[in-house]
């Protein structure tokens, strides 16, 4: 499997990351080490999940992915074979109500992904979400203390502006950790937040690019082709603003590669991403193994020029 540099960490990662975000939503645990196990007997090692995955399923509060990866991780014996990727920042029901990049929120709640995880050092600990209520400086402080105790390899970045962003890589000019990857939204037809000053600036700064939501939080999958379709799953709600001109005809555009290869609209999908300059790993999430195959499948696609411009075309 090719490995790719995860910007200038000295840490390489396989094509394709393992969106945790399903694990205890979605995927129970026993689905997930299933899972989990096929990935990485499939080459990849890159496991991405957050400190508040998943919050938002009834029952959970936060927390729920950690730990089943934990789980997995001290039963499979393969912590060796995988980069785990955690986050911390983002809201936590009944303990931090706001995007909170405070050095004292980071200092106690990496303690708390660590014991979940079951491991001694995070591989890429994320900044989930700027934080413009704390200095950017005592952040990467925060950071810098992880980094020194061991507890920490790297650190990396999700959604930040690329002026925000280009000011924190200034400041590890002056001796504070560098973000060495961020997380934007990008995907076939979800390509503003990340194409320009940000993309720009990431290939400039030879940072490494995980992209989430890859799949535009499955649209891309074709398994929605009306609003009909919605109660397929229960993201389907939020697919209903997709349905206009652009996005069926990035579909239109998949189906079209997809049936030339014999190969479903997600593979297709990820494929572009795989390929496209500055991408270093799209992130991509499945609850079956044959859902896992299709993302598979995309490490092993090498799409034509003429139809990576008829998908970029297509998504313009």
């Amino acid at each position: 499997m090719e490995l790719r540099n995860l910007g200038r960490s000295g840490i390489r990662v396989g094509p394709l990351a393992f969106g945790g975000n399903v694990f205890g939503w979605t995927a129970d645990e026993a689905t997930s080490f299933r899972l989990l196990d096929a990935f990485v007997d499939a080459g990849l090692n890159l496991i991405d999940t957050a400190d508040c995955y998943s919050s938002w399923a009834p029952g959970n509060k936060g927390g729920e992915s950690e730990t089943i990866i934990g789980n997995w991780l001290k039963r499979s014996g393969k912590r060796d074979k995988v980069v785990v990727t955690t986050k911390v920042g983002w809201e936590m029901p009944g303990r931090v109500q706001r995007k909170d990049l405070s050095g004292a929120w980071i200092r106690e709640e990496v303690e708390h992904s660590l014991r979940r995880l079951q491991i001694d050092v995070i591989d890429l600990y994320q900044s989930h979400h700027d934080d413009l209520e704390t200095p950017q400086e005592e952040t990467l402080a925060a950071h810098a203390e992880l980094i020194k105790a061991g507890k920490v390899r790297a650190i990396g970045a999700s959604n930040f502006s690329a002026e925000r962003f280009a000011s924190a890589l200034k400041l590890s000019e002056q001796g504070l950790p560098r973000y060495e990857t961020m997380q934007p939204r990008y995907s076939l037809i979800d390509r503003s937040g990340y194409e320009g000053a940000l993309e720009d600036l990431c290939r400039r700064e030879e940072i490494g690019v995980i992209t989430y939501s890859s799949l535009g939080s499955g649209f891309l999958s074709g398994k929605y082709r009306s609003e009909a379709d919605l109660a397929k799953s229960v993201r389907g709600g939020g697919m209903k603003d997709r349905f206009n001109a652009r996005s069926l005809g990035v579909l239109g555009a998949l189906d079209k590669v997809a049936e030339a290869h014999g190969v479903r609209p997600a593979t297709v999908a990820l494929a572009w991403l795989i390929a496209r300059p500055g991408i270093t790993a799209p992130i991509a999430s499945a609850t079956t193994l044959e859902q896992l195959d299709d993302l598979l499948a995309a490490t092993r696609l090498t799409l034509a020029a003429d139809e990576i411009r008829l998908l970029d075309d297509a998504g313009k």
